[in-house]
């Protein structure tokens, strides 16, 4: 999608939304089935200034949703996956929303571009960013921003497991040269406004720490997506949207350093902590409650547990849970003769039901009918 797509009773916007078929998510369409349709003259290809560039297809993103490794709220216009909204709400709106993943991802996002800017931001876990070549390492609470001719992609090439929020809005360019257009929802001051574009058109940089307030009204904004039936719920999301970009523009002009010494040691601690835990199967059985992990890393129940939650998007003890079940998984691979009670109680569960009971929901499959290769457990990424 472009600007010569869009029309709109506005005059500043000059927009209206294509007529691309999407589903909803809780709806009982498989996403497989579901198809993106091309906007005429383009054949599947944007152009900027004269180069060829591939559009957002998301079937990366239908794939997880459909393998159960995400789970997925959005709001959309055109091709992307959620729930749609009308053209005239919100316009230049194309999508907004977050996902949640838990465990290995074995996924990515393709390289592409959007017709409008993108923001992410990553609530919890790590996220590789690649945008122009340049790559990043995103951590719980970087924003991302990328304009409409930038080539950019989560995931090196996989996404970890983590909660990301996003938003797309077009604002009528293709290129560094078109004026931005801005839609009349977004109330800032002229001055305020302009200096976001200004800030948002030539700064290089793709990657920001944000606040506070950013990230609580990405967690706002979220509620209002899954309250997306309820009154008045467009105008708290334009407030919170309003709020947002507010945000963001406060965020850039004071330009933020890193996070403070002391807390990006701590969280150290707990990342190197949990990376033992995972490739130590002595570690699995020495550290059995909560108390004992944070203990050993210098620092409360409350602390631990929220940069746990930071790192890998699950709290401590279900996080020790997967590390036995990844164990076990390769204990049932390598060691063919050990019966799956035996296996499940080396690991810590108390029963074969309870055992097989976990196994199935993390593997999609009950520990009888495990085929070790098929979910890439020679090497076990976290």
């Amino acid at each position: 999608m472009d600007a010569s797509q869009f029309k709109h009773s506005n005059p500043v916007i000059g927009m209206t939304m294509g007529t691309s078929r999407v589903g909803r998510l809780d709806s009982r369409e498989p996403l497989t089935n579901w198809t993106m349709e091309t906007p005429p003259g383009r054949d599947g290809i944007h152009g900027v200034q004269g180069h060829p560039y591939g559009v957002d297809t998301c079937q990366p993103q239908i794939r997880a949703i459909n393998d159960g490794k995400i789970t997925l709220h959005a709001l959309t216009k055109g091709h992307y996956p959620g729930t749609r909204i009308p053209p005239e709400v919100l316009p230049g709106l194309s999508s907004i929303g977050f996902w949640d993943g838990v465990g290995p991802q074995g996924w990515g996002l393709d390289a592409h571009r959007n017709e409008g800017i993108e923001i992410h931001f990553l609530e919890t876990g790590r996220m590789v960013f690649t945008v122009d070549k340049r790559r990043f390492e995103l951590f719980p609470g970087n924003l991302s921003i990328t304009r409409p001719w930038q080539l950019h992609k989560l995931g090196d090439p996989d996404i970890g497991p983590g909660r990301v929020h996003w938003l797309i809005l077009d604002v009528g360019v293709q290129n560094p040269s078109q004026e931005w257009r801005w839609p009349d929802w977004l109330v800032l001051t002229l001055d305020d406004l302009a200096e976001l574009t200004r800030k948002l058109r030539h700064n290089e940089m793709p990657v920001w720490q944000s606040t506070g307030a950013i990230a609580h009204t990405f967690q706002r904004i979220s509620q209002c997506i899954l309250e997306w039936d309820k009154p008045h719920v467009v105008s708290r999301m334009i407030a919170h949207l309003n709020q947002l970009f507010v945000g963001i523009l406060d965020a850039l002009s004071a330009q933020q350093p890193g996070e403070n010494p002391e807390l990006m040691s701590r969280r150290h601690s707990v990342e190197l902590f949990l990376k033992q835990l995972a490739e130590n199967p002595a570690d699995m059985d020495k550290f059995g409650t909560l108390n004992e992990m944070a203990r050993h890393c210098g620092m409360g129940v409350t602390a631990f547990t929220k940069y746990t939650r930071e790192l890998v998007n699950v709290g401590p003890m279900e996080f020790l849970k997967q590390c036995r079940l990844d164990r076990a998984a390769r204990q049932l691979r390598e060691q063919p003769g050990r019966s799956i009670t035996e296996i499940g109680f080396a690991n810590g569960f108390n029963s074969s039901q309870y055992f097989s009971t976990c196994f199935r929901h993390r593997f999609k499959v009950p520990p009888s009918k495990f085929i070790p290769d098929q979910f890439g457990l020679k090497k076990v990424r976290r």
